[in-house]
């Protein structure tokens, strides 16, 4: 409760001074949250970030809590790591989009399409749908 507490408190003060538009950014590896949209920092709440094992390649999950009683249309975007914290896809997968119904909680995941993916960042924003 602590880790979170604080990832939560550090997103708030980057926000102040960031200029990003891509809404949540979560970082799977060090477990950190950034919001950089208030209006989704408010409806969403982020229970859990995960990596697993899925036949020899890591999969990424984000379990998300919708904090609003109306739907809201998300797209989000995985970018995968190597164990240096490089990048591995050298081409960017697209948006996908997803509705989180009011009040609900879904799993947002992926699986690493390279075997040297070990670590995750994902984005969402809100969809303009």
């Amino acid at each position: 409760m602590k880790k979170w507490l604080i990832a939560a408190l550090a997103g708030f003060i980057i926000v102040g001074c960031s200029s990003n538009t891509a809404g949540l950014r979560i970082d799977g590896a060090s477990q950190t949250v950034l919001f950089g949209d208030n209006v989704l920092a408010g409806r969403l709440h982020i229970d859990d970030i995960s990596t697993a094992q899925v036949d020899g390649r890591a999969r990424g999950v984000v379990r998300v809590t919708s904090q609003y009683k109306g739907d809201q249309h998300i797209q989000y975007r995985f970018y995968w790591y190597d164990d240096s914290g490089l990048e591995v896809n050298t081409k960017l997968g697209p948006w996908r989009q997803t509705v989180v119904r009011g009040m609900e909680t879904i799993s947002i995941s992926e699986v690493s399409v390279n075997p040297n993916g070990t670590q995750f960042r994902i984005q969402i924003r809100e969809s303009d749908n």
